[in-house]
């Protein structure tokens, strides 16, 4: 277990970068907690300590949403999946493979950032997603489970169904609540969710708030791409670090 009053400084350096990330890009939080603190604690003790941040900042995001109902009707197999997939994922991040679960964590930024960078796109078809939902939904959650990360393949395929901007970031608001939610229910079942976390958690909440509304600020004064390249600029060192040290 980690010393967390001697890593306070850390988490709440990082909480407010991600917290920043997320009020200029909608997107980030998780990721930038789980890739810093992943360099200075296991995989399973970062995951527990975003739960908080990321939950009230995605249910904000989500509410923030025009159509929430519709939006959950369509995409409810793929939260299913979700859930089904971080309780069958979680054991391999709570359990004794803290190893395997750094170098997946490590393989999850880099593959996001190689796909941020290439902006690689693709169209689903409306009659796809029916079957491509649930998959996608599993997909994501053992990534979730494993990794503590939540993004892929759920953002990539969020995208490809050419959403409108309020509606996708409201998609994403959905998935990452109910991505966050799944994962903090798999982690207390394997007993990898001690108060001290959840207390440090709370406390992480603050400057991820802060961040967000510095973002939010910032938004309107650097250029989106810019910035968006700079993310998963970081997110590639930051990936390839972690599975380096994962993997030696």
């Amino acid at each position: 277990m980690t010393d967390l009053p001697a890593h306070l400084p850390l988490i709440a350096a990082t909480f407010l970068l991600a917290g920043l990330v997320k009020g200029v890009i909608g997107l980030g939080l998780p990721t930038v907690a789980m890739g810093l603190l992943g360099m200075a604690m296991a995989p399973a003790e970062a995951a527990a300590l975003l739960l908080v941040p990321s939950l009230v900042t995605n249910l904000w995001q989500l509410a923030a949403g025009p159509r929430f109902g519709p939006l959950l009707r369509r995409l409810a197999t793929m939260m299913l999946g979700i859930v089904a997939g971080s309780w069958a994922g979680s054991g391999l991040l709570a359990g004794d493979h803290a190893g395997l679960a750094q170098a997946g964590l490590g393989i999850a930024l880099l593959a996001y950032a190689g796909l941020g960078l290439t902006r690689w796109r693709f169209h689903v078809a409306p009659q796809a997603e029916a079957w491509a939902g649930p998959l996608v939904g599993m997909a994501t959650g053992l990534v979730t489970g494993a990794t503590g990360v939540f993004v892929l393949p759920a953002v990539p395929y969020l995208a490809a169904l050419r959403l409108e901007r309020d509606a996708l970031v409201q998609a994403l608001g959905l998935s990452f609540t109910v991505s966050t939610l799944a994962l903090g229910a798999g982690l207390a079942w394997h007993g990898a969710l001690p108060m001290p976390s959840v207390g440090a958690s709370l406390l992480a909440l603050v400057p991820a708030l802060l961040g967000m509304l510095l973002g939010g600020r910032l938004r309107s004064r650097v250029r989106a791409e810019t910035f968006r390249l700079c993310f998963f600029l970081g997110l590639l060192g930051l990936g390839a670090e972690i599975t380096l040290r994962a993997l030696t």
